[in-house]
C-alpha cells in the first residue's frame, strides 16, 4: 500500500433550498482487509519509441488477498514520477505569427517552468476494502512504462487499453523477471478515475469503445486536445501555463529524452504554431469524434473557476453523450482545477462504480442528472445541464458616438456607428480592462445592459456575433469578455476568443483584407453565475488577452460595428420585450464566382408578443451582385430565400453583408459573409462524399483535375480523412488516371483508429489531367470504416 498522505475532503453540502443532501457513512476506512501488491508489465500494441518492440506499460495493483475476482478501479497516470524541467514558449511576439502565412515573420522563444500536480493518493485506501482491486499505471513513455509520450493521440489511448486487455485476458503481462502473469482475479469490470491528465485518459479510452470499461469518473478532464491549447484558430494557452503546448507537455513527462528525441521532435513540427488551425494533429486527439463509442457510464466532474481545463471541455464532452445516451451524470463545483470538496465525494463515487461494475441497484441512476454549486457554497440539483429552464436572451449592441461606452439590449438596434479601439494587450490584462466601464478607453470597447430589475441566471454556453474589421495589420486576436458589472470590482465571468482568419471555422483559415468588415461568431466558455438584481451584464470586447493568447507588440488597431454585433446568452429569469422577433441566417457564409448565383435562408421568429410583418433587405453588396428575397415581406416565424447573383464584374473578396429585417417599431440584422474566392486554376479538388469500406474489401472515391495549366508539384499533398477501427488493416493508394499507383499507407498503425493526416507525393511525372482515385483496401477481418473526405492539390 502506498503510505502517502491522504486528501482530507469536507465542505457543506446543500441544495439550493437549503436541505442538506443524503450522504453516507461508507467514508470510513476499513483497514482490517489484508491486501497484495504487485508490479506488472503489460504489452501494447504499439511500439511508439521504434526500436522493433512492442511497449510495455508500467502498472501497480493494490488488491484484497484471497481468490475472490474483483472488479477493479483504474488510475492511468503520465505523473506516476514526477514531471522534468520543460520550458514553455515566449508568448510575446513581434506580430501575430499566423501574419507570416500571407508574408510576415514571427518571433519566439522559451521561459517558465510547469509546476507538479498535486494527485489523488486514497484510492487503494478506499477501495480495496471494499471489494475492488486497484490499478495505477504509467502512461506510455512515462514512469516505468517503455516508448514516447504522445501527448493524447490513440497511442496513449492504446496503452491504457491494453491494461484493461489485460485485465480481461486478452493482453499479455509480465513480471519483473519476465515471467508471463495473468489476472486470474479480475473480474474484468473495469472504472477509470483520474483528475486534470489522469481524467482525461478515461475519456480516451472510453471513446475507443474497450470491451470491459464499465464506468468512468473524469475529473477536469479534456475532450478535445486543440481546444487546450488552441481556440477558433489562435494559439491560446491552459490558464497558470502561458506559452505551454503539446510538445511541452511531453517534454515534461517523458522517462526517457534520449530515446524520445525524434518522437518530441514531430510533436514540436506537427502541433503548428503558426496557423492555429486544428490540423489532422489536433483531429487525432478529438475524443468527440468517437463519443458514438462510448459504452462506459461517465461521472463527469469539473470546476467552474477551472481556467487550465476549460469549461468548453465538459460542456462539448457532455453533449456529445447526450446525444449518443450514454449513461451519465455532472457535478460543477465552484472550485478550480480538480475534484469537489463534498462529503459524499467519494461514497457517490462509490456508488457509481458500484452501479456500473458490481450491479448493485442502488438508485444512483435515479438520481438527477447535474448538480451545480454557486458562489456561496450551495448545490443546485437538474434533471440535466444546462438548466433546462435557461431560454437564449439576444442582446445587441448599441453606441451614440464613436468613443463613449455602449449598450446591451434586448430590442435594440445599434445603429450605424462604428468604433474603434488599439490593441494594448501586451502589457495590460484583463482585468485592467474591463475596469472603469463608464469611461472611454483607447484599448477596449464596452457595453452594458441597463441595471437589472431582478437576478438572472446564466447557465450554459454564450455566443457572440461581431462584425470587426483590422484596420493595419494582417491579422488580430480577438477577445470577448461577460462581465458582471455593478459591484465594486467588476467579475468577468467568461471569455473567449477567434482568429478572424478562421472566421469561417477552425479546420483552416482565409487571408483578412485590412479594412474589411467580417462576422465574427464564437462561442464563450460555459457557465453557471448569477446576476443579482441590481448588476448590469456587460461585453467588453479586447484584442490581445495577456494570461491567455500569443502577446504581439502594441497597436494593432480593429473596427467594431455595434449596430450589426450581438451576444446571446441562456437566461432564466429574464423578460423578453413585447413583440419582439429575431432574424438569422442559415448557412451565414457562401462562396460563388463570378456569373453565379448563390441562394441562403433567412429564418425570423417571433421570440415575444404576436407575430409582426417584416420587411426583408441587404447592404453591403459588391459591385454587380444583386440581392432578392422570394418574398420580400414576411411574417415573423416565417422564412425566405436570399439569392444573390453575382455579375462578371463581381470582385473578389470577403463581403460582410448585412441582411436587416424591418418590423412595426424595431429593426434586427444578421450577417452573411459572400466568398469570391480568385477562380483556382483548376490543379486542386475534393471529394467530401462518405464511401463505406465493408470488411474485406476494396472500394474506391475520385476526383477529377480539370484546366491545370501547369505539371503537377514534386509536392503534391493529398488530405486523407478515413473512419476505421484498425489501421492495420488498410492499404491506402492514390491512383493516377493512367494507373500508376503511388501507397500512402500500407497496413501500419495496428489497433489505432481513423487515418486523418496529409500526405507528401512526388507527381511531377504525371500529367495532370483526368481522373484521380483514392484506393482503400481493408486487407483482413473484423472491421470496417469508411472514406470521410479527402483532396489533392497539385499546387
Amino acid at each position: 500500500m502506498r503510505s502517502l498522505p491522504r486528501v482530507v475532503l469536507v465542505a457543506a453540502v446543500v441544495v439550493g433550498g437549503g436541505v442538506p443532501l443524503a450522504t453516507t457513512a461508507a467514508n470510513a476506512r476499513e483497514s482490517t482487509t489484508a491486501m497484495l501488491e504487485e508490479r506488472v508489465y503489460v504489452e501494447t500494441s504499439v511500439d511508439t519509441d521504434n526500436n522493433g518492440r512492442l511497449d510495455r506499460v508500467a502498472i501497480d495493483i493494490s488488491r484484497p488477498a484471497g481468490s475472490t475476482r474483483v472488479p477493479v478501479v483504474f488510475e492511468h497516470s503520465p505523473y506516476v514520477k514526477g514531471l522534468n524541467t520543460a520550458p514553455n514558449y515566449n508568448p510575446n511576439v513581434d506580430r501575430l505569427p499566423q501574419e507570416g502565412l500571407f508574408g510576415l515573420t514571427a518571433a519566439g522563444g522559451v521561459d517558465a517552468l510547469r509546476p507538479a500536480p498535486d494527485l489523488p493518493d486514497w484510492y487503494d485506501d478506499y477501495f480495496v476494502p471494499r471489494g475492488y482491486a486497484v490499478v495505477m499505471g504509467h502512461s506510455i513513455g512515462t514512469g516505468d512504462s517503455d516508448g514516447c509520450p504522445t501527448t493524447g493521440d490513440r497511442n496513449e489511448t492504446l496503452g491504457a487499453t491494453a491494461v484493461i486487455d489485460w485485465l480481461n485476458g486478452r493482453a499479455k503481462g509480465y513480471n519483473a523477471s519476465g515471467s508471463e502473469v495473468q489476472a486470474s482475479w479480475s473480474t474484468g469490470n473495469v472504472g477509470m478515475i483520474g483528475i486534470s491528465y489522469n481524467g482525461t485518459l478515461p475519456n480516451a479510452v472510453a471513446a475507443s469503445g474497450v470491451a470491459g470499461l464499465k464506468a468512468i469518473v473524469p475529473i477536469a478532464a479534456i475532450s478535445r486536445w486543440y481546444d487546450y491549447y488552441r481556440a477558433n484558430g489562435l494559439v491560446v494557452a491552459p490558464g497558470g501555463y502561458q506559452g505551454e503546448d503539446a510538445d511541452v507537455l511531453a517534454k515534461a513527462v517523458v522517462g526517457n529524452a534520449s530515446r524520445c528525441s525524434g518522437q518530441l521532435a514531430n510533436l514540436t513540427r506537427d502541433q503548428d504554431r503558426v496557423s492555429g488551425d486544428a490540423t489532422a494533429f489536433w483531429q487525432q486527439r478529438d475524443y468527440l469524434r468517437d463519443a458514438n463509442k462510448v459504452t462506459a457510464g461517465v461521472f463527469v466532474m469539473h470546476g467552474q473557476a477551472d481556467w487550465n481545463v476549460k469549461g468548453q471541455q465538459y460542456a462539448q464532452w457532455w453533449e456529445a453523450l447526450k446525444a449518443n445516451n450514454v449513461p451519465r451524470k455532472i457535478w460543477l463545483h465552484r472550485g478550480g482545477h480538480g475534484a469537489p470538496s463534498r462529503t459524499d465525494y467519494q461514497a457517490t463515487v462509490l456508488k457509481w462504480f458500484d452501479y456500473h461494475l458490481k450491479g448493485i441497484d442502488n438508485g444512483i441512476m435515479t438520481e438527477p442528472k447535474a448538480e451545480v454549486q454557486f458562489p456561496d457554497g450551495t448545490w443546485q440539483r437538474f434533471a440535466d445541464w444546462p438548466d433546462p429552464a435557461a431560454r437564449d436572451a439576444v442582446f445587441r449592441f448599441g453606441a451614440t458616438s464613436a468613443t463613449a461606452p455602449g449598450t446591451l439590449t434586448l430590442n435594440g438596434t445599434g445603429g450605424e456607428v462604428k468604433q474603434t479601439f488599439v490593441d494594448n494587450g501586451r502589457t495590460t490584462n484583463a482585468t485592467s480592462l474591463v475596469a472603469s466601464p463608464d469611461s472611454a478607453n483607447g484599448s477596449r470597447l464596452v457595453y452594458r445592459s441597463e441595471a437589472l430589475p431582478s437576478q438572472v441566471k446564466l447557465s450554459g454556453t454564450p455566443r457572440v456575433t461581431l462584425r470587426m474589421a483590422v484596420e493595419n495589420r494582417k491579422d488580430a486576436n480577438v477577445t470577448a469578455l461577460l462581465v458582471d458589472y455593478g459591484g465594486s470590482t467588476p467579475v468577468i465571468v467568461t471569455r473567449g476568443w477567434i482568429d478572424p482568419q478562421n472566421r469561417a471555422g477552425s479546420t483552416s483559415g482565409q487571408a483578412v483584407v485590412q479594412g474589411q468588415e467580417y462576422d465574427l461568431t464564437f462561442a464563450l466558455q460555459p457557465k453557471d453565475h448569477v446576476f443579482a438584481a441590481g448588476r448590469r451584464i456587460g461585453l467588453v470586447v479586447i484584442s490581445t488577452d495577456y494570461d491567455y493568447t500569443l502577446r504581439p507588440t502594441a497597436g494593432t488597431q480593429l473596427r467594431l460595428a455595434p449596430g450589426q454585433s450581438s451576444v446571446t446568452i441562456p437566461l432564466t429569469g429574464v423578460s423578453q420585450p413585447n413583440g419582439d422577433f429575431s432574424v438569422s441566417v442559415n448557412p451565414a457564409s457562401g462562396t460563388g464566382v463570378p456569373g453565379q448565383t448563390i441562394t441562403t435562408t433567412v429564418s425570423t421568429a417571433t421570440t415575444s408578443g404576436s407575430p409582426q410583418p417584416l420587411t426583408l433587405t441587404a447592404t453591403g453588396l459588391p459591385t454587380g451582385a444583386t440581392a432578392t428575397f422570394t418574398p420580400a415581406t414576411v411574417t415573423s416565424g416565417a422564412q425566405s430565400t436570399l439569392s444573390i447573383a453575382l455579375a462578371q464584374n463581381t470582385q473578389p473578396g470577403n463581403h460582410a453583408i448585412t441582411i436587416r429585417a424591418q418590423g412595426t417599431s424595431t429593426a434586427k440584422t444578421a450577417g452573411y459573409t459572400l466568398q469570391v474566392p480568385v477562380v483556382d486554376n483548376g490543379c486542386l479538388n475534393r471529394n467530401d462524399t462518405r464511401v463505406p469500406i465493408p470488411d474485406n474489401a476494396t472500394v474506391e472515391s475520385s476526383v477529377r483535375i480539370s484546366g491545370c495549366p501547369q505539371a503537377p508539384s514534386a509536392t503534391s499533398k493529398v488530405d486523407v480523412d478515413i473512419e476505421h477501427t484498425y489501421q492495420g488493416d488498410l492499404v491506402v493508394t492514390l491512383v493516377a488516371p493512367d494507373g500508376t499507383p503511388y501507397v500512402l499507407h500500407n497496413r501500419t498503425g495496428g489497433s489505432a483508429d481513423n487515418i486523418v493526416r496529409t500526405y507528401t507525393v512526388n507527381l511531377s511525372a504525371e500529367p495532370a489531367e483526368g481522373l484521380w482515385k483514392l484506393r482503400v483496401q481493408d486487407a483482413a477481418t473484423n472491421d470496417v470504416g469508411a472514406i470521410r473526405a479527402w483532396a489533392l492539390n497539385m499546387r
